[in-house]
């Protein structure tokens, strides 16, 4: 215990220290991040490369540690060969993002290299071997690990447009490792989170509203990596049954913006690495919320999260899957108040117009199956007849094997009024009426017409020969009519 204390005390004392350096380094070389009054919100050109001070701190605190007496420093030296083989894929990552803070790389550029520095990861041991308790394979720990840092990275570089929000959430997702590697005697998990966790209340005194200094892409991929990479040794420690869930919503918030800035973009068809004005701290400056108020309120919410994700450490295991799904309630309850415009029109969509759609394909399934089973030219007649009346069409006129027949809904009257005809062989044809804008799914009139071209012909031929072979048709014509659209109408359909 007493070396965790000498790690945080020593990291944020340095951190402390350092941080007010690097900030006027930046500025001198003009690594700042400029406002832009739609996205970028700040005053004034701001420093933004407060991955430097936290990563230094980092490792100086570790340095401080071998030189004390404490015997943590032992422990550290025996996993000596598992940290430094981290350590390369660490600085990778690090490099990747204060590299785009300097020169702003592509999005593909970013993601080369979080993709090379997750692969380095997994290969120096930090890696996914079971699911909810169940070995995975090989490959498929490699794709999970992979998949779960370039996300835990790209979560924080997506939240961190307030003052002081990413390192706040990173902070509180730090603390709440270092309580689940204590409540499982993780000594190893323990001792990697105390100084990342001094690191950040070092920062922060910099980095909450008004700011001076902001994360960067060197502060934010760094911070992500690391918790993501000690969010899969918890996994590893948590209650069976349960995997990453636990670690999962520790970085609720993070993890819950990248997903909603993925979907939201896909929705409304714009890039997927495209910035845009519609994060979850956006909202809420939209909702009148100050920028430290957001904060504040985002700081809540994770902390809300950090309790859920340790509840499962604490209660009965029967009980942990009553908090996942608590958790998930109050997830969509929180994005539900967004009132994201996106979802709301994409459930609308769904309600209003892809349902009704289903429904109308439904039925020229139907009406498909019909007509081929039909034994009639009457059966034929009744199959289209029941189609055009589900889809909400006013008349339906049709000659048939010679034999009319038309059907009109009471509710039909002179007026505007478009029609769709289809010509058929031998001078039979389908036309379809429709009046006053009553068709359901008016786009599904040419599904339907092609649907009866597709088939009647050669249905209206078949028929048509097995009666010659019976008895001799006459070339006279038969009309039959319903004048009832809300009942089925019946059909002798025979020709005279």
């Amino acid at each position: 215990m007493y070396s965790l204390c000498f790690l945080a005390i020593a990291s944020c004392l340095l951190c402390l220290l350092l941080t007010p350096l690097a900030r006027d380094w930046s500025a001198r070389l003009g690594l700042v991040d400029r406002p832009d009054r739609r996205r970028k919100t700040h005053p004034e050109a701001t420093p933004r490369t407060g991955g430097v001070p936290i990563l230094v701190s980092y490792i100086a605190s570790y340095a401080l540690l071998f030189l004390s007496p404490l015997r943590a420093g032992g422990v550290i030296q025996g996993n000596l060969g598992a940290i430094t083989a981290l350590l390369p894929p660490v600085g990778l990552v690090f490099a990747t993002g204060l590299i785009d803070d300097w020169l702003s790389l592509k999005p593909w550029q970013k993601m080369l290299g979080q993709l090379a520095a997750a692969a380095w990861a997994y290969e120096a041991g930090v890696r996914f071997v079971s699911l909810a308790g169940h070995p995975v394979p090989p490959w498929c720990g490699c794709l999970m690990t992979i998949a779960w840092l370039i996300l835990c990275c790209n979560a924080f570089n997506l939240i961190d447009g307030v003052d002081g929000l990413a390192t706040g959430v990173g902070l509180a997702a730090t603390l709440t490792t270092l309580i689940a590697a204590l409540l499982h005697g993780d000594i190893m998990l323990a001792l990697a989170t105390a100084p990342l966790a001094g690191c950040l209340i070092g920062f922060l005194r910099y980095n909450f509203n008004p700011a001076s200094i902001f994360l960067g892409d060197s502060g934010s991929l760094l911070v992500g990596f690391l918790l993501g990479s000690y969010g899969i040794l918890w996994s590893q420690q948590s209650a069976p049954g349960l995997g990453f869930a636990a670690p999962a919503m520790a970085l609720a918030l993070p993890l819950l913006e990248v997903c909603l800035s993925v979907f939201r973009r896909f929705l409304a068809s714009e890039p997927i690495f495209g910035g845009d004005r519609g994060h979850i701290h956006h909202r809420l400056l939209d909702f009148g919320f100050t920028p430290r108020r957001v904060a504040l309120l985002l700081y809540a919410v994770c902390t809300v999260g950090a309790v859920l994700s340790l509840l499962p450490s604490v209660v009965r295991q029967q009980y942990a899957g009553a908090v996942v799904v608590a958790f998930g309630l109050a997830t969509w309850l929180g994005v539900h108040c967004l009132r994201y415009v996106e979802f709301e029109a994409a459930s609308r969509f769904v309600w209003n117009r892809l349902r009704p759609m289903l429904r109308g394909h439904v039925q020229l399934e139907r009406l498909e199956r019909s007509l081929r089973s039909a034994s009639t030219i009457g059966r034929c007649w009744d199959a289209v007849e029941d189609a055009a009346r589900s889809l909400g069409y006013s008349e339906v006129n049709a000659r048939l094997a010679g034999t009319r027949y038309s059907t009109t809904s009471p509710s039909a009257r002179n007026g505007t009024y478009w029609q769709m005809r289809l010509n058929l062989p031998g001078n039979d044809y389908v036309n379809i009426t429709q009046r006053d804008g009553a068709a359901r799914n008016p786009i599904l009139v040419i599904p339907f017409v092609e649907l009866l071209s597709r088939i009647l012909p050669a249905k209206l031929e078949s028929m048509q020969i097995q009666w010659a072979a019976v008895e001799p048709q006459n070339s006279s014509t038969t009309s039959v009519m319903s004048s009832d659209w809300s009942t089925p109408s019946v059909n002798p359909a025979t020709p005279s």
